[in-house]
């Protein structure tokens, strides 16, 4: 997975040839109110045999706790681009979870825009091939606008995996308690598998 500077990697470099390598997953993270729940879906990645890393959004990099996360994934939070020459932090994805997904990053994915190294990565991943699920999280307002549907829309056409959260209603406090992060797992199983 390219992050900007550099050459792109081929999926044969990503995946490796040998049988006991473990497939690498990003978790990209935005800012919302459940993100310091990510440990949830790193350590369900892990027994299921994954390593993690994250990329967070610039703002979703303040609502977790970073040490916590590089001690749980033992990687660094990425949140900025590397500078030409410096090494690649991360192994390259083989799959991606965005998670949570939040309006914004879900419409400025959909639409190209590639203004934080988060969404920079997100729109690498379709000419990558890299397999994508997203579990959107945001509240019942937001996705009324006519933006959020077509932008959806546009992710779906181009192969992203998409949770079926259920919008929560405004000013409630949100749906952490419905939020199922192992979802984006699930959702990326049956693709990876037939690779």
């Amino acid at each position: 997975m390219g992050t900007g500077t550099g050459t792109p990697v081929s999926r044969e470099t990503r995946t490796g040839t040998g049988t006991d390598r473990k497939p690498f997953l990003y978790v990209v993270l935005c800012a919302a109110g459940i993100a310091n729940d990510v440990g949830k879906l790193i350590r369900n990645a892990q027994q299921r045999t994954w390593r993690v890393g994250v990329i967070a959004t610039p703002r979703g990099r303040e609502c977790v706790d970073t040490a916590a996360i590089e001690a749980l994934t033992g990687y660094p939070v990425r949140s900025a681009w590397r500078v030409p020459g410096e090494p690649r932090p991360l192994p390259p994805a083989d799959a991606i979870a965005v998670a949570p997904a939040t309006f914004n990053t879900i419409n400025k994915w959909a639409q190209g825009i590639a203004d934080t190294l988060a969404l920079g990565i997100l729109c690498e991943a379709h000419g990558f091939g890299t397999p994508t699920a997203a579990l959107p999280y945001l509240n019942a307002a937001q996705a009324a606008h006519p933006a959020y549907a077509q932008s959806l829309a546009r992710l779906r056409r181009m192969g992203v995996l998409l949770g079926d959260y259920v919008p929560h209603p405004p000013r409630t406090g949100g749906g952490r308690r419905r939020f199922r992060w192992e979802q984006a797992l699930d959702l990326l199983a049956p693709v990876l598998e037939r690779r």
